[in-house]
């Protein structure tokens, strides 16, 4: 169970803290994509350590699916692009329902 909450971390870890690096390097991002970077790195952190894995995990699965929703919407992408969005679209569908899982079998602290 340890590894595979911290191969989900990693996730969030990985590209929140790409993107928080980008900034302070100055690549240019929105403060709204800044702030949702600093979230994931948090988040990411908050599901390595373990500690509010119940509630750590169902604000991933929220996350997930509001990004699926907000980032890949394939319904409206042009003919090319479809495929590409539909597959982030549905990677982040599928890791939500397993942060879903994580959080209905988390031990309770």
């Amino acid at each position: 169970m340890v590894l595979a909450r911290v191969l989900m971390a990693s996730l969030f870890i990985v590209l929140g803290g790409w993107r928080v690096w980008g900034a302070i390097n100055g690549m240019a991002l929105s403060n709204a994509a800044l702030a949702l970077s600093i979230g994931e790195l948090v988040l990411g952190l908050l599901l390595l350590s373990g500690r509010r894995l119940r509630w750590t995990a169902l604000a991933a699965a929220a996350l997930l699916v509001a990004d699926a929703a907000l980032s890949h919407p394939f319904w409206a992408a042009r003919a090319g692009a479809q495929d590409g969005q539909l597959l982030h679209f549905m990677k982040n569908i599928a890791l939500a329902g397993g942060f879903l899982l994580l959080s209905a079998t988390a031990p309770r602290k």
